[in-house]
């Protein structure tokens, strides 16, 4: 498997709500992006990942707090 088609197997795990949920990306994408371009998506979409788990997990401590005050 060459580099490209790693890349674009790991941003279709990053995309997928579960991570088994099976998401099509045209394989011309292969010849359309550079290497460069394939390996900014995916760090722009780890970073999205990341934030909304810091997001959620901050809103759930809000709502334990709530709960643990009543």
């Amino acid at each position: 498997m060459s580099e490209k088609e790693e890349l674009i197997k790991d941003i279709k795990e990053l995309i997928s709500v579960d991570g088994k949920e099976a998401i099509d990306i045209n394989p011309n994408y292969l010849e359309y992006f550079q290497l460069d371009e394939l390996i900014s998506i995916k760090e722009k979409l780890l970073s999205r990942k990341s934030k909304i788990k810091e997001t959620t997990l901050l809103f759930l401590d809000e709502i334990y707090e709530k709960t643990k005050e009543e």
